[in-house]
């Protein structure tokens, strides 16, 4: 191994800030750490709102930071106290270091992993705690499982993490973001039927291939509910994955059955204090999501690795291309995840 490794620190605000550097290797690992060879990461948006200061000041402490929450590799070495893992095994990080299991902790960062107190994955090498890290299910690369820490988890606990969906039930899911999908495919091998919508009718075939048993076309703008009632025979659906948040949520409340269930796991709309009054007539129960724990993530990859399921990416950027793929992830044309393959 050479002692240095290429990072990614972010120097100034947005993608063009992200600069690269040649720095020493981290230390070997004692106790119960464990040293990553980060093989690939992925973006999320929330990754994108940190490089422009769209997170709260009070989660972003490090200055100079390696951003990105998501980010899997191999072992190459571990501390005397290390149990879980063995050098040569395939592992992922977890977004919450600090959530292993049960009620989420008092002291949680919403924003995770490159945030407050603890540096991120667009790095080479990554020393982390034992604890942090999962074993990825055998069938993925490391590109796919870069895709897991945020967007997968995220979706499996919007739909297992509250209520756990119940075949034959209804789900919604909101356009071709990588948390979207993941609730459509997650969804589908959990027996339920999914209707998806799209603001780009481009891409209702990909929905479609996928697994969607029922597309939406929603580029024309408010007033697709409609659609989602008639689908359902007037009753709405008992889950929404919701991802465009309190601006743009009036059709998703109305889309959704009374007593049903919304998952909130996004604000794409933008930020919006006010709640509809509907919301609250139709007794409807909302569940922001945090991700979730290292428990929800193993549950998650033991289904996957069950049904063979597959993470979908859009493309996958060499680490020399990481401002390029923030540029080309901005636009939100893609269908899936974008990759970052560290080599």
């Amino acid at each position: 191994m050479t002692t240095a490794m290429k990072v990614y620190r972010q120097t100034s605000l947005g993608p063009e800030g992200l600069q690269q550097f040649d720095e020493p290797n981290p230390p070997s690992p004692a106790g119960r750490q464990v040293l990553m060879r980060v093989r690939a990461s992925s973006l999320n948006f929330r990754d994108l709102l940190s490089l422009k200061n769209g997170i709260p000041a009070q989660y972003i402490v490090n200055a100079g930071r390696f951003p990105l929450c998501d980010g899997a590799g191999e072992v190459v070495a571990v501390g005397r106290g290390v149990t879980r893992v063995k050098p040569g095994e395939h592992v992922a990080a977890i977004f919450h270091w600090d959530w292993i299991a049960g009620p989420i902790p008092y002291s949680l960062n919403t924003y995770g992993r490159g945030t407050k107190g603890n540096d991120g994955m667009l790095a080479e090498l990554a020393l982390v705690d034992e604890s942090e890290l999962v074993h990825l299910p055998e069938h993925l690369s490391f590109e796919e499982g870069a895709t897991l820490p945020c967007a997968g988890v995220t979706a499996w606990y919007a739909l297992h993490g509250d209520t756990p969906l119940v075949p034959g039930e209804d789900v919604l899911v909101e356009g071709t973001g990588g948390v979207s999908v993941f609730a459509l495919q997650f969804a589908k091998i959990s027996g339920a039927r999914v209707i998806a919508t799209t603001t780009s009718p481009a891409k209702m075939e990909t929905l479609r291939a996928l697994g969607a048993d029922v597309v939406i076309d929603a580029s024309r703008g408010p007033g697709w509910y409609k659609e989602v009632l008639a689908a359902t025979h007037g009753r709405g659906v008992d889950v929404t994955v919701e991802v465009g948040g309190p601006a743009k949520w009036d059709d998703a409340v109305a889309a959704t059955r009374e007593n049903g269930h919304i998952s909130m796991v996004g604000a794409l709309g933008g930020r919006d204090k006010a709640m509809s009054f509907e919301f609250m007539i139709r007794g409807l129960h909302l569940h922001p999501t945090r991700v979730g724990s290292r428990l929800h993530f193993e549950q998650m990859n033991r289904a996957m690795e069950y049904h063979g399921t597959r993470p979908v990416i859009d493309r996958i950027f060499d680490f020399d291309e990481v401002p390029a793929a923030f540029e080309y992830f901005e636009h939100g044309k893609q269908a899936g995840k974008v990759v970052i393959r560290h080599g």
